[in-house]
């Protein structure tokens, strides 16, 4: 991949599979959320020294379901609906499938940040949950409409100690059974809202959590949600090695997952470093041999 010196992150690459019962599909992916700003910042892809579209180049390579995320009312403008709808049409051109990561805040959602979007900031519980439905509601609508629904919508992104923080918090000090259920009641009311949407189609939700080699964290999470009857359709993790274990955690935890729960599940988010040297003024996350895993080198093979 070939790109500007003055936007130098090519690419979040992240890379999932699944293959349901249902539909005996197995899924490859690549998150392609940045696509759209790189390429207006004259960002070019090629192969072989030619130029290609992207999209054109992980669909030669085996990927069949495009993950992106969206945010309310970014500041640059870039992942919000209107370029999500455009985006989804590329797509959808392609033959590829989508699956709509919906963060429900105005930037990044991860277990350290679940900030509300700024419009919503002053909302009671009752007038929150009912913006949650209202506005997956109307995403998916519009996405239908134009004929570029999702198969799958995550309902938050790593939720792991909640969503639309603090109404939609848990863990720490926040876990009680109050926060729980206005969790529940948060989440209840983006799955209802996709669903409602789709009609008479289908869709499936996606309940994704950053714990992908720890199944007692994993247990506490989907234990408390089964507890409080939120009923979704596929499990989603985040696998990063250098934060969540080895191989070794991540098998046994899916092993025990899906024993367990009896549900489809993603690796939804991972990534591993294909070089430890630095190529432009950004630190990078990893950059030390000590945070690979045994016999996977910082190599492109690896």
């Amino acid at each position: 991949m070939k790109y500007l010196k003055h936007f130098p992150i090519a690419l979040i690459f992240l890379v999932w599979a699944v293959k349901t019962r249902a539909q005996n599909i197995f899924y490859r992916g690549a998150d392609l959320s940045y696509l759209q700003q790189l390429e207006a910042n004259g960002a070019v892809y090629s192969e072989n020294n030619k130029q290609e579209d992207a999209l054109d180049i992980f669909k030669n390579h085996g990927v069949n379901i495009v993950r992106l995320r969206l945010w309310y009312h970014p500041k640059n403008g870039y992942c919000d609906l209107f370029h999500t709808l455009k985006m989804t049409k590329r797509i959808q051109q392609k033959g590829m499938k989508l699956l709509l990561d919906i963060h429900y805040s105005d930037t990044w959602a991860d277990p350290s940040h679940q900030t509300k979007p700024s419009a919503w900031d002053n909302l009671s519980f009752s007038i929150l949950k009912d913006s949650v439905y209202q506005y997956t509601k109307r995403v998916i609508t519009e996405l239908k409409a134009q004929g570029t629904m999702p198969v799958i919508v995550q309902i938050g992104n790593e939720v792991t100690d909640g969503m639309l923080w603090n109404t939609g918090r848990v863990g720490g000090s926040y876990d009680n059974k109050a926060q729980w259920t206005q969790f529940a009641g948060l989440l209840k009311a983006g799955i209802q809202g996709a669903k409602d949407a789709a009609k008479p189609d289908t869709i499936s939700t996606m309940i994704h959590i950053d714990q992908g080699g720890n199944f007692s964290a994993c247990k506490w999470f989907f234990d408390n949600l089964h507890q409080h009857n939120v009923k979704f359709d596929i499990i989603g993790l985040s696998y990063y090695p250098w934060w969540q274990g080895s191989l070794s955690d991540l098998t046994n935890n899916l092993n025990q997952l899906a024993a367990k729960y009896n549900k489809p599940i993603f690796i939804a988010e991972t990534a591993y470093q294909w070089t430890l040297k630095w190529d432009d003024n950004t630190n990078n996350i990893v950059g030390q041999s000590s945070q690979l895993l045994s016999n996977y080198p910082a190599t492109v093979n690896g």
